[in-house]
């Protein structure tokens, strides 16, 4: 019986810093949350039994967690920060030095925190008062408990109406015993000329989606439409990944949950944001020792 893997074999939050720095400077100084898992996993040999391992209930795997925390730190130390579109990229400070010294990062993150008042209680240095919304929170824990606990139904409703508001026309739920896992089709318009037809299919999921789900799929696909995409409250194996573009074969598109509850909290469906001002107060103990 083949052993299974532990959390002990990911490595640490402070471990991940340079590999991230060095993904990015290898991506050419910029790069999206999933281009940055999949270089940083490569460079460094994880196996996928290992990347796989969850976190906590929702979908996000421990990995990907603790890359948010190694983003987060080197954003603490100016090294690293991200657009609004999820892109993370060097500051002037990042772009003068090749690593960091873990230790001094991680030290530097807490007494940040140690710093930061809120309420007259110093932030706990365990968790960032400001952590990135798309890197943790815990509207993103309630979404996905609340899509899971759906019908299938349901969430076949909820995945074509989501295409629908991404601007697909012509969508319609057709799922059906013996369709292939086709659920539905609809169509995209490039710049209101060009159309693509794509079918989808939606696995309202908690685990991984394997290679071998993604190639039957794209057996169903063909000679169905031009391309297709498949949605999932879960993750993909990076073997999955590969299989959904693989020479020949149909290219599918694939969602996995983290990606949809950013689209859902993007489109504004079920979930609502409001806009509020948060300050981050800072106390300058130089100033005042210079008065």
């Amino acid at each position: 019986m083949a052993e299974m893997p532990y959390r002990s074999q990911i490595p640490t939050n402070a471990e991940l810093l340079n590999p991230t720095l060095a993904a990015i400077r290898s991506l050419g100084g910029s790069a999206t949350i999933a281009e940055i898992g999949n270089r940083v996993t490569a460079d460094l040999g994880l196996p996928e039994d290992v990347t796989q391992i969850p976190h906590g209930k929702g979908s996000q795997t421990e990995l990907a967690y603790r890359l948010g925390w190694a983003r987060t730190l080197l954003k603490y130390y100016d090294v690293l920060d991200n657009s609004a579109r999820g892109v993370w990229s060097f500051t002037p400070k990042g772009e003068t030095i090749e690593t960091v010294d873990p230790g001094e990062v991680v030290s530097f993150a807490q007494d940040r925190n140690r710093r930061r008042v809120d309420g007259g209680t110093p932030a706990p240095a365990t968790q960032p008062a400001d952590f990135p919304d798309e890197e943790a929170g815990s509207w993103r824990e309630i979404l996905m408990g609340t899509l899971l606990n759906i019908s299938a139904a349901s969430f076949e409703r909820l995945c074509s109406r989501l295409l629908r508001e991404a601007g697909f026309v012509e969508v319609e739920v057709t799922g059906r015993p013996g369709d292939g896992g086709i659920d539905g089709r609809g169509l995209i318009r490039l710049s209101g000329l060009v159309s693509f037809s794509v079918v989808f299919q939606c696995k309202r999921y908690s685990g991984s989606v394997g290679p071998g789900e993604v190639q039957a799929f794209q057996g169903a696909v063909q000679g169905q439409a031009d391309r297709g995409m498949f949605l999932t409250t879960g993750t993909f194996t990076r073997s999955a990944r590969q299989a959904a573009t693989r020479p020949g074969a149909v290219p599918i598109d694939l969602i996995d949950g983290e990606l949809l509850l950013d689209k859902l909290k993007e489109l504004g469906l079920g979930v609502k944001v409001t806009p509020r001002t948060v300050e981050d107060v800072e106390v300058e103990t130089d100033w005042f020792n210079a008065i």
